[in-house]
This record gives C-alpha cells, sequence and structure tokens, in this order.
C-alpha cells in the first residue's frame, strides 16, 4: 500500500482513487472526513497513511482551501460533521487566522492549509516515508 494519496485531480491516476476508497471503507472516520472535504471542494487533498508508523494517529489528511474564508469554514464544518456522527469531539487548532487549521479527530488528524503555506511547510514531504510518492486519492 502507498504511503501518501493524493486527489486524482492533481495526479491523474485512477488506480489511486480504488486505494483511497479501499482505506476509507475499513476506517469510517477517514471516509466522512474525505466526503466532508470533497463536498466542501478542498483542493489537492493528500491522505498519508500512519498506521504502524506514529502513535498520533492512523492517518494525517493535508487539503487547501482558496482563501482564509474558506479555510475556516471547511474546518469549522469538519469538526461538527464529526461531532454529529458520533466520533467524539474535536480539537481545532489556528482557527483565527486561518491559513493552517489543525483538526485533531483523534485517528484521523486534518491540516487544512492556504495554498501559499501549504507549499511553505510542506508536510508531504516531511511525512513521507521511504521514496513513494504520493499518489491519487479521493478527493
Amino acid at each position: 500500500m502507498t504511503q501518501a494519496q493524493t486527489s486524482p485531480a492533481s495526479s491523474g491516476t485512477a488506480s489511486a482513487k480504488v486505494i483511497a476508497l479501499a482505506d476509507a471503507k475499513s476506517d469510517p472516520l477517514l471516509k466522512l472526513v474525505l466526503e466532508q472535504l470533497e463536498d466542501d471542494q478542498a483542493q489537492e487533498v493528500v491522505t498519508i497513511d500512519l498506521e504502524g508508523k506514529s502513535s498520533i494517529a492512523d492517518h494525517m489528511v493535508i487539503a487547501s482551501g482558496r482563501s482564509t474564508r474558506q479555510v475556516a469554514a471547511m474546518a469549522q464544518k469538519l469538526a461538527e460533521k464529526v461531532k454529529q456522527e458520533g466520533f467524539g469531539p474535536v480539537k481545532l487548532e489556528g482557527l483565527p487566522a486561518a491559513d493552517w487549521v489543525l483538526i485533531d479527530a483523534g485517528d484521523v488528524v486534518v491540516h487544512i492549509f492556504r495554498p501559499e503555506v501549504r507549499s511553505f511547510y510542506n508536510l508531504e514531504r516531511m511525512w513521507a516515508f521511504g521514496d513513494a510518492p504520493p499518489v491519487a486519492g479521493m478527493a
């Protein structure tokens, strides 16, 4: 299985969408997160499998919004949806500035960035394990 998965729109590979769907089927919280980000038109969604590699979470999802307003709205809506669906309360960090919002939902950690901030921090590169490049995913 690949280490990271990005949206098919950004990579052009259909097989990676199948990989992301398989991960999402086995993890209902990840599925909820990916569907909500897709509904909110998040851009360049990447899923990084952390299971067995880190104790902080099983999955990390990284996405971009077009503006601070969209980043904040997506983060708030995702936090509400996760709580509403019975996965418990989430922790939000960075909401006032909304350049980079971290949503800690337990087994899934979500980072939503403005594009410029995302490229500066480049979390995908930091969390890449081995030589495998990111592969297409779901949103």
